[in-house]
């Protein structure tokens, strides 16, 4: 596929086509991530959205309560891998989701 695109993009730098196609694999382990032969466990699932929330960027604004359990776990694992680039957060979520498959 890569190839595909210098062939279509010639001018286009390597680390866009990277990016392109980095974007694409993401894309589609989100989808496929919908599709697992079974649920994972807390703790997995936790990652998953950490890393799916990273690739947007850092954590921001104030952590949850203690009365909401769940959006504080779920801030606290995103604040966790605060400071990742976004391609190393899609990539981690990529190679996660095939390992779940």
């Amino acid at each position: 596929m890569l190839a595909k695109m210098r062939h279509v993009y010639p001018n286009l730098p390597r680390k866009d086509i990277t990016m392109a196609d980095l974007k694409a694999s993401f894309d589609k382990a989100v989808a496929d991530s919908k599709k697992l032969p079974e649920k994972p466990d807390n703790a997995t699932l936790l990652q998953l959205y950490a890393l799916f929330k990273q690739a947007d960027g850092d954590v921001d604004g104030k952590r949850p309560g203690f009365t909401d359990m769940v959006g504080r776990a779920k801030w606290d694992a995103w604040n966790a891998i605060k400071g990742k680039d976004a391609e190393s957060a899609m990539q981690e979520y990529v190679d996660l989701i095939e390992s779940l498959k």
